[in-house]
């Protein structure tokens, strides 16, 4: 049985929160002055999740009629499936924003709370009603959003923002596009139904795998400069350059083999590739 808890924790779309969290706790252990004070940690934390959340909330309150025409969303989702009044979405959506943004405001910093606004208002509005449906480039540029979890609790814990979090900050954003255009590959029929001019609708599955073999090129170049971090040692070195590794022979493999299976082969490997990656991060820095 589905609670009235579990149906509002669905339109913040919790699985991709997972991944939005973990980022702002390697960020937060990297930076390391908050490792001793768990409930600023914690409060941080919370923050990150209720403005993250507002984001996709709006997002899955705009897009509501597209998702109930996607094969991928029309039975996950709350909007869709009726078990939420969409008055009630938007409600929610703003409550949780408005808490978030004031949590980081009176408790951290006003740096913090307009981070977190504008990343709202980037990706809840500019991108999911005017850059998603107007252009196939739009998971690149709408991938600011996605990234911005590591500079935005850095500035809570710091008041600035340094070069370790912009590093972070440009692994997720050129990690975005392999991940993201290998599940618009896997779905591309979805996307071709309801209008959304996604890369492989807009041009082709060739033209798609290459992309996200340039950027995994990108991503590799990019994680490396993580290693100019004092705290960075040769167990990030280790991961980093055999994680990378094997995305670049996924991609490259992908390229010469278009399959749905490597389409899907390599959305998975992509989550298994920013936590693992991620995770190295916190454990040089705990040492």
């Amino acid at each position: 049985m589905i609670t009235e808890l579990d149906k509002y924790l669905q339109l913040t779309k919790p699985r991709v929160m997972m991944l939005v969290v973990f980022s702002g706790i390697t960020a937060l252990m990297l930076e390391g002055s908050l490792i001793h004070h768990p409930i600023k940690f914690m409060m941080i934390i919370i923050g990150l999740y209720l403005t993250g959340g507002c984001a996709n909330s709006l997002n899955q309150y705009f897009e509501r009629e597209i998702d109930a025409r996607m094969e991928r969303t029309r039975l996950r989702r709350p909007l869709p499936r009726g078990i939420i009044p969409p008055h009630r979405a938007l409600i929610f959506s703003i409550l949780i924003g408005i808490m978030g943004i004031f949590l980081f405001g009176f408790l951290f910093n006003w740096l913090t709370a307009m981070l977190s606004l504008a990343t709202i208002v980037f990706y809840g509005f500019f991108y999911t009603l005017w850059l998603k449906p107007k252009t196939y480039f739009n998971i690149v540029i709408g991938g600011i959003a996605g990234a911005m979890a590591p500079v935005g609790v850095w500035a809570a814990a710091t008041g600035s923002v340094s070069l370790s979090p912009l590093i972070l900050f440009l692994i997720i954003f050129f990690w975005t596009p392999p991940h993201f255009w290998a599940l618009a590959l896997f779905y591309k029929d979805d996307y071709r139904q309801v209008g959304l001019p996604m890369l492989p609708v807009a041009k082709g599955d060739l033209q798609t795998s290459k992309q996200i073999f340039y950027y995994s090129i990108f991503l590799f170049v990019v994680s490396m400069l993580l290693l100019a971090v004092p705290k960075i040692g040769w167990i990030y070195m280790l991961t980093a350059l055999t994680l990378g590794a094997i995305f670049l022979i996924k991609t490259f493999g992908m390229m010469r083999n278009q399959t749905r299976k490597s389409n899907i082969g390599l959305f998975r490997y992509s989550l298994i590739y920013l936590f693992i990656l991620f995770f190295s991060v916190i454990i040089d820095g705990l040492l």
